[in-house]
């Protein structure tokens, strides 16, 4: 029988691909889950209880939270990435990823093919695809949702006629979670109106009194909450247990896909959410005008990069080393409150700050120079306005 890897969540998609490829094509399948913060011990050992069940030949979960977070997410925060000014690049992020170890997986035993379980009309198609394509050059990659173009009620049939037992009232919602957010697509995401109820989100709302928390940034990277420092990943994860309960970081992002059409997903992110942003907030304090000016173009291009599955490019390298060396001085405190459905920042402590170095006081008095310093500025300033205006 022939090698096939599967990358595998445990979800409908790759449950039902995993019982095709052994059923119908009589493939030897390898069953793969990288796990990327989405998974606890428990859920690791009910995926594998569930990829044997589906009758894998092998099944192995890989532990990369800690990678994932070094070579992706840390360059996330550091650009403050939100997509379209709103989503984190949660799943985006995932993917690039766990096709990098399957692939590695794929070649280290020799596999005759690689499956995922992406459909036809989403981006993670493409990144799976392009990763897979330069990493396994040859190798021949198997996508059967995508190419029987088969709907959720159809592998729900399918995996049903197999006598395939799984609990299919949660199999209404699609929900990838990792260290970085949970992505909820359903129904209503495929419309343009109408909202996610109450009972699709994972993580539900269990407190209503607000909050307050002081977050420790380390030359960029999040590195404690309260005082109490940790491995980014572990804060990362205690900031969405903390701040998750408060429905904070909900919403639907609505985006262009790499395919050419719009897509919208539901998303809760209440960590990278008000990470993103506190790491924003104190780099307004300690950056230079400029610095903070070119870190938002780069920023931006390079989530649309990453999302659009352009990973491998040399280019990403180079502007990843551009956004750490920025971070060098972007170190303190930020202070937060967080309230049910959203969080404030309110203000920021460090050694770095300039507005504590300057002279002058924005809006009162200035120190550094006389009102005759400003007049002569400002002539000056107006020069070429005046040529353009003659």
């Amino acid at each position: 029988m022939k090698k096939c890897v599967l990358a595998f969540s445990g979800g409908l998609d790759t449950s039902y691909c995993a019982k095709y490829l052994t059923d119908e094509l009589e493939l030897e399948v390898y069953s793969v889950l990288v796990n990327v913060g989405g998974f606890n011990s428990e859920e690791l050992v009910a995926a594998e209880k569930k990829a044997y069940g589906l009758g894998v030949k092998k099944h192995i979960a890989i532990e990369s939270t800690k990678d994932f977070y070094q070579n992706i997410v840390r360059f996330l925060l550091y650009g403050n990435v939100l997509k379209n000014g709103t989503y984190p690049l949660s799943v985006s992020a995932e993917r690039i990823h766990q096709a990098l170890a399957i692939s590695d997986y794929a070649n280290q035993i020799q596999a005759d093919y690689i499956a995922h379980g992406s459909t036809g009309a989403g981006n993670d198609q493409v990144r799976f695809d392009l990763i897979f394509q330069l990493h396994n050059p040859g190798i021949t990659v198997l996508t059967p949702i995508r190419d029987q173009k088969l709907s959720r009620e159809k592998e729900i049939e399918y995996l049903k006629e197999k006598g395939v037992e799984i609990p299919w009232d949660k199999a209404k919602y699609s929900i990838n979670k990792g260290l970085w957010g949970t992505s909820v697509g359903g129904s209503e995401t495929l419309t343009s109106s109408q909202p996610l109820p109450e009972e699709a989100w994972p993580t539900q709302i269990s407190k209503t009194k607000s909050e307050d928390l002081v977050l420790n940034f380390n030359k960029g990277e999040l590195t404690g909450i309260d005082g109490e420092i940790n491995d980014p990943v572990n804060v990362i994860q205690k900031l969405q247990e903390r701040a998750g309960s408060f429905g904070i970081g909900r919403d639907v992002h609505v985006g262009d896909t790499i395919i050419g059409i719009k897509g919208r997903v539901g998303f809760e992110a209440a960590s990278p959410l008000i990470a993103i942003k506190a790491h924003h907030l104190l780099e307004k304090h300690v950056l230079a005008k400029w610095q903070q000016y070119w870190k938002q173009q780069l920023g931006e291009w390079y989530g649309m990069m990453l999302h659009e599955g352009q990973y491998l490019d040399p280019v990403m390298r180079n502007i990843e080393s551009f956004l750490e060396s920025t971070q060098e001085k972007v170190t303190g405190k930020v202070f937060v409150r967080l309230y049910p459905h959203r969080f404030e920042l309110l203000g920021i402590e460090s050694k770095y700050d300039l507005m504590q170095a300057q002279e002058s006081q924005y809006g009162e008095m200035n120190e550094g120079w006389t009102g005759e310093d400003v007049k002569g500025f400002t002539r000056i300033l107006a020069n070429s306005m005046k040529q353009i205006e003659t």
